[in-house]
C-alpha cells in the first residue's frame, strides 16, 4: 500500500487493513497451490518391468494416494537381456494401469511412458519431483538409499520408498523370467503377475525366445 493511502486512513485502520489483508493473501495462496500445475507433486515410477508383477502393481496403488500424478516410466536399459519388447512392456503396463484407476477412480491419474537414458533426466522433462520405489527387504534398501542419495545430491531428486506386503516380498523381474526359463509348469506364476502377464510368458516360452534360451545356458553353464 503507497504511503498516499495511509496517510488519510490513520493508524488504527491501517494497522486493521494490514491485519485483514495478510491471513486472505496465505488461505488465496494455500487454496490455489494445489490447483497450478507447477505445484502438482508428480511422482515417476521407473523401472523396466520386464515383466510387471504384483509387487509393481502395490507400488502403483499405494503412490496414486500418496502424489497427485504417477507416471511409470518403462526404460530402455541397452544394457540388459529384454524378454518383452519396450512397447510390449508399455502396453501390458498401460492396460493394467487402466484396471488400477477403474478400481479406484478417486485416486491420482497415472500416466505410462517409456524413455531411454537416466531416469533423472527423463523426470526432469516430466515436471517430477519425487521418485517412487518399492522396497522388498534390506537388501533393497541399502541398494535404493545409495542410489537415491546420489539422486538428491547431483539432481536435486527426492526418493519416496513405500515397502512391499509380505506377500511380493521375494517377488521379481529376474525370478519369474529365470522361473519361465527353466520350468515346465508356469502355472505357479499366477501368484506373481497378473493373468495378461501371464499368457504372454507362456507364448515367450513357446516360441522359445532367445533371452530364455540365453538364461538356461547360463545356468548349465553355472555362471
Amino acid at each position: 500500500m503507497s504511503s498516499g493511502a495511509e496517510s488519510g486512513g490513520g493508524k488504527r485502520r491501517a494497522k486493521g487493513r494490514a491485519g485483514a489483508r495478510g491471513p486472505a493473501s496465505e488461505r488465496r495462496a494455500t487454496k490455489e497451490q494445489p490447483t497450478g500445475s507447477s505445484q502438482q507433486h508428480i511422482a515417476i515410477f521407473p523401472g523396466s518391468f520386464d515383466p510387471l508383477t504384483f509387487g509393481h502393481l502395490d507400488v502403483i496403488r499405494r503412490g496414486r494416494r500418496l502424489f497427485d500424478v504417477v507416471i511409470v516410466a518403462v526404460g530402455r536399459n541397452p544394457g540388459k537381456d529384454p524378454l518383452f519388447t519396450t512397447s510390449e512392456r508399455v502396453k501390458m503396463v498401460k492396460a493394467l494401469c487402466d484396471e488400477i484407476v477403474r478400481e479406484e477412480p478417486d485416486a491420482a491419474p497415472v500416466r505410462v511412458e517409456s524413455f531411454a537414458g537416466l531416469t533423472v533426466d527423463f523426470a526432469k522433462r516430466s515436471g517430477a519431483t519425487v521418485l517412487l520405489r518399492g522396497i522388498r527387504n534390506l537388501s533393497d534398501l541399502q541398494n535404493e538409499v545409495q542410489q537415491a542419495v546420489t539422486n538428491r545430491e547431483i539432481a536435486g531428486l527426492e526418493t519416496a520408498f513405500v515397502v512391499a506386503g509380505q506377500s511380493f516380498a521375494y517377488t521379481s523381474s529376474s525370478l519369474i523370467r529365470q522361473l519361465t526359463a527353466m520350468g515346465t509348469d508356469l502355472r505357479p506364476l499366477a501368484n506373481m503377475v497378473p493373468p495378461v502377464v501371464l499368457e504372454m510368458l507362456r507364448q515367450k516360452k513357446a516360441s522359445r525366445h532367445p533371452a530364455l534360451t540365453r538364461l538356461i545356458e547360463k545356468k548349465e553353464g553355472g555362471e
